[in-house]
């Protein structure tokens, strides 16, 4: 496949899961084949050899090794295969005990050792992030929660998310839709509203999205009217904590000069120099 500089990070991103709860996982036959094994038995080896070792660190392998058992077509039957779901911590140990002359292992252990550090930092810490860091981190976590907020909202009968969605930004912007805040912030036809945020701004819209997704689990909002009066209500209750704590509206704040794929970008050339050395 080349030298190390070819191979992306994002690759191990792209296989990331989340589950009902937002909780990030890996699926060990998804990551066998990034990391170029293609004997199921010869990795299964790799995870046994990882188990044993949290197993004489005494840490309970069960809260990052989670067996899953699937169903899949086989020709004209079907059959059973065994899988796991990983936590990332359980990641970074699989690669750790994987052989280091595989490319994919050389820059798994690079990236998961920098992941599961991330992992770590407490919320105390988050206040010693840079604003780029912050918006980073946020940004990932309300596209995660996004998506779940989409299957929630699907659940009781939204058919045009699209709607659903300006709903919440109406009731948080003071009746601005999508459209009313992309041209506020100047931003092109192709360009993600929630990219260019600042961290303030994300973390109420990270609150507005999961308070939401919060309310429609409890069951008791019925189709696609009161799941958007829902949102909206939400939304236009965060503004009020906002303006209440704060004194500054969603809208009035400022929008940062850099997009977040510039962020990202920037840090994945700074990633590579380093895999460079």
């Amino acid at each position: 496949m080349g030298d190390l500089r070819e191979y992306n990070v994002s690759m191990f991103e792209d296989i990331k899961h989340l589950d009902e709860n937002g909780i990030e996982f890996w699926y060990a036959r998804e990551l066998m084949t990034i990391l170029e094994y293609t004997n199921w038995r010869n990795f299964e080896k790799l995870i046994n050899k990882s188990i044993t070792s949290l197993e004489n660190s005494n840490i309970k392998v069960s809260d990052h090794f989670d067996v899953d058992i699937k169903i899949v077509e086989a020709g004209i039957s079907k059959k059973t295969i065994e899988d796991y779901k990983l936590t990332r911590y359980a990641c970074y140990i699989l690669v750790q005990n994987g052989n280091p002359r595989k490319k994919a292992i050389a820059l798994g252990q690079q990236y998961f050792a920098i992941q599961t550090r991330k992992q770590e930092i407490v919320e105390s810490e988050f206040e010693e992030l840079s604003e780029d860091e912050r918006r980073l981190k946020l940004r990932s976590d309300v596209k995660g929660f996004n998506k779940l907020l989409a299957k929630e909202a699907q659940n009781v009968g939204v058919q045009n998310f699209g709607k659903f969605q300006n709903f919440g930004y109406k009731g948080l912007y003071n009746g601005e839709t999508a459209i009313d805040i992309k041209k506020r912030k100047n931003l092109g036809k192709n360009e993600q509203i929630l990219d260019h945020m600042g961290s303030t701004e994300l973390a109420a819209n990270y609150f507005r999205i999961t308070q939401t997704e919060e309310r429609l689990k409890k069951g008791d909002v019925n189709g696609e009217e009161q799941a958007n009066n829902t949102h909206f209500k939400i939304g236009e209750k965060v503004r009020e904590t906002m303006i209440e704590i704060s004194g500054v509206a969603p809208e009035e704040l400022p929008t940062p000069k850099k997009g977040i794929k510039q962020i990202q970008k920037e840090k994945n050339n700074l990633q590579r120099k380093v895999l460079k050395q």
